[in-house]
């Protein structure tokens, strides 16, 4: 089903569970590097994102924090002027190591990003199993006790990997589950777990990494309601209640992919686009690693 017409825009926010608030759309930067990831940072930012969404893995966290930090230092002195607490930066830990280990690469990517703390730091995937997985969240806890961290979360979890943690009592829940979720890959069972638990979803590869923008559906749809194939994807993922993280290096399409504030899509057709599901994976999927 969709949500009640909302006002979409970059400075739309969704409270996590622990009262932070996240921006609604985030620039993805996976598989950028070096000055290109830096260029699109910047282009995101001069057209009014807030939210960036990096990892450990994708080897860019200088990248994108040393260009935010040259965009805060043209804000300063000017009114209304972006401050470091208006920005969300996200980041992921590489493997499932141990609680030390965990605890040593937050303090990196922090160093490297040079931003001061992490917005939302997440878990990239269950791997490693059970022993791990619970061992790197006591770290992550304990992260946002020393306020490495604003909140916390965990990416590519399916639903006996959030059921395993939640069973254990946790100190801090987890804020959010970052997974690829699409209409050609809707992941229902773990989206509807997400938003029953209090779980913000995050959707990564929201556009399918470009797999599907000729179908005939997404075409008609994009016709009908005034958007590119791209933004009526963004949008399709907003009014699910999911935070879109659309990725490009492309200055035009950063801008145009965030601009969804159009038409409602309506719940018929919102359910069209749930019926193209096709589990189409267009990277990894750990969602049921032991």
């Amino acid at each position: 089903m969709s949500t009640p017409k909302t006002a979409y825009s970059l400075s739309s926010t969704i409270q996590l569970s622990n009262g932070v608030l996240m921006p609604r759309i985030h620039l993805g930067v996976y598989l950028t590097s070096g000055k290109e990831t830096e260029n699109a940072v910047k282009y995101a930012l001069e057209a009014g994102y807030r939210g960036f969404d990096s990892a450990q893995m994708y080897h860019n966290e200088r990248e994108v924090g040393h260009s935010i930090l040259r965009f805060l230092e043209a804000e300063k002195g000017k009114p209304n002027g972006v401050k470091r607490e208006d920005i969300f930066f996200t980041s992921k830990l590489a493997s499932n190591i141990s609680y030390d280990a965990t605890r040593r690469s937050i303090k990196e990517s922090i160093r490297a990003s040079g931003l001061g703390y992490i917005d939302l730091f997440l878990i990239h995937s269950p791997y490693g199993g059970r022993a791990k997985r619970l061992e790197c969240w006591r770290a992550i806890e304990d992260a946002l006790a020393d306020n490495e961290i604003r909140a916390a979360g965990v990416s590519n979890y399916g639903v006996k990997h959030l059921q395993e943690l939640l069973s254990t009592n946790p100190r801090v829940r987890p804020a959010v589950n970052q997974i690829e979720v699409h209409p050609f890959n809707t992941r229902t069972e773990i989206t509807k777990f997400c938003q029953e638990n209090g779980i913000v979803v995050e959707a990564y590869a929201p556009l399918a990494r470009g797999y599907r923008m000729r179908h005939p559906t997404i075409v008609s749809l994009s016709e009908k309601y005034g958007y590119t194939p791209a933004q009526l994807l963004v949008r399709w993922s907003l009014q699910h209640g999911y935070v879109p993280l659309p990725k490009s290096v492309n200055k035009d399409r950063i801008i145009s992919n965030a601009q969804v504030d159009g038409a409602e899509i309506s719940d018929e057709d919102m359910k069209a686009m749930d019926a193209l599901d096709e589990y189409l994976v267009t990277d990894w999927d750990p969602v049921d690693a032991p």
